[in-house]
């Protein structure tokens, strides 16, 4: 049996209208991706570092926002100084230390050579290093042929990540200045003042939920500085090869880097490991035995303890969060997903609070209402005198 179904001229053109609107919006959307991303960045900065700032602007005699704000960010900026301070002088000088011990590590590899060029001809591996050389320098000559399109993309690359970076820091500014104007207006426009207390009941909880994992991230950050410093310091108390002042740094690269979760702290490895491997290989292949171990603990028992407390989550939900993050977004979501399942877990909770308190109460089953009837029989003073008399 075939159905005939009718449909209107003006339907039919505001279904196809709905439809290219909501494609036109995705698309910009995607266009504006990137400076969504910065508008987001920035706003996440803002929150974050509310706290502080409300709180310098009320030990303010003129309780100035923009005096507040101007003084936290010069006082990051001195600290990021003070960290590179501390970390670049060691690794120039561990650097220029590598170019001048290079001629003998070279007699030293070339002596090495011939015990394993002995090696090669017993085994007859002659074949397998003529492919293997021939391989290595055909992907030197390309790197070299595109050097200079490699380096303009990098220099590129590099100054377009410090403009939207700077973007940022000027936005989250702006946004820490005008954020109590704004939130004023806002709350403002609410007709109804409970459902208003409400809201911004909400909001601040979420608030916390952010600030709260930033400092916890800086904790877990600090914890893994702290720790890479101690390590290497021992480290260069045992080969007396490794200098002493790699410590700084270390603590300098690996509290900057593990501010990235899950990413940052094995790039401050790696680099760490390089500057260890320079003076000492020994050295080095302990200080990456800890470093995995270390990691193990901290991506398994430290941080998920640390979040969970401060974002009230538990370990397994936070763990989840960051592997759904990162397969779904990328370093980015790994970075937004703590606070943001936090969040929702703020909205979730209201969300069920509230059709609690709307749910209308169940009907009593007629058992129920004869067992009250009864006890409101019973409760009557004439039904207890006559109990007693009899």
């Amino acid at each position: 049996m075939k159905v005939k179904i009718e449909i209107d001229t003006i339907t039919f053109v505001r279904f196809w209208l709905v439809v290219i609107g909501f494609g036109l919006a995705g698309l910009l959307i995607w266009n504006a991706r990137t400076a969504l991303v910065i508008i987001g960045a920035a706003a996440f900065l803002a929150l974050a570092l509310n706290g502080p700032v409300s709180w310098l602007a009320n030990k303010l005699p003129n309780r100035s926002r923009t005096l507040s704000t101007a003084i936290a960010f010069i006082v990051i900026v001195a600290i990021l100084a003070a960290i590179l301070f501390l970390a670049v002088p060691p690794i120039v000088q561990q650097t220029i230390s590598f170019l001048q011990t290079l001629p003998d590590t070279i007699r030293t590899m070339s002596a090495q050579w011939k015990g394993f060029g002995a090696i090669v001809s017993r085994y007859h591996l002659e074949s397998q290093i003529d492919q293997m050389v021939v391989s290595i320098q055909g992907n030197a000559t390309s790197w070299l042929a595109n050097f200079g399109q490699n380096f303009l993309s990098g220099v590129g690359t590099t100054m377009s990540l410090i403009t939207e970076a700077s973007l940022a820091l000027v936005l989250t500014f702006l946004m820490l200045v005008e954020g109590p104007r704004w939130s004023r207006y806002f709350w403002g426009l609410y007709s109804n003042d409970k459902r208003m207390q409400h809201h911004r009941i909400i909001f601040r909880r979420m608030n916390a939920v952010i600030s709260g994992y930033v400092s916890g991230q800086l904790i877990v950050s600090g914890l893994d500085g702290a720790f890479a410093g101690l390590t290497v310091f021992i480290l260069s108390q045992v080969f007396p090869a490794v200098p002493a002042n790699i410590a700084l740094p270390t603590i300098a690269i690996m509290f900057i880097l593990s501010l990235i979760p899950m990413f940052g702290a094995g790039i401050g490895g790696i680099i760490v490991f390089a500057l260890l491997a320079i003076n000492s290989m020994p050295a080095a292949i302990a200080f990456g035995i800890y470093f995995i171990i270390y990691q193990q603990i901290e991506n398994n028992v430290i941080s998920p303890t640390i979040q969970s407390k401060r974002i009230e989550l538990s370990p397994l939900m936070v763990l989840m969060a960051v592997t759904i993050g990162l397969y779904m977004f990328g370093m980015v979501g790994g970075i937004i997903s703590i606070p943001i399942a936090g969040c929702a877990k703020v909205l979730a909770t209201e969300y069920i609070k509230v059709e609690r308190r709307e749910e209308p109460a169940a009907k009593p089953t007629k058992l129920a209402r004869l067992l009250k009837r009864v006890r409101r029989e019973k409760s009557k003073p004439g039904a207890a005198k006559s109990e007693t008399e009899a």
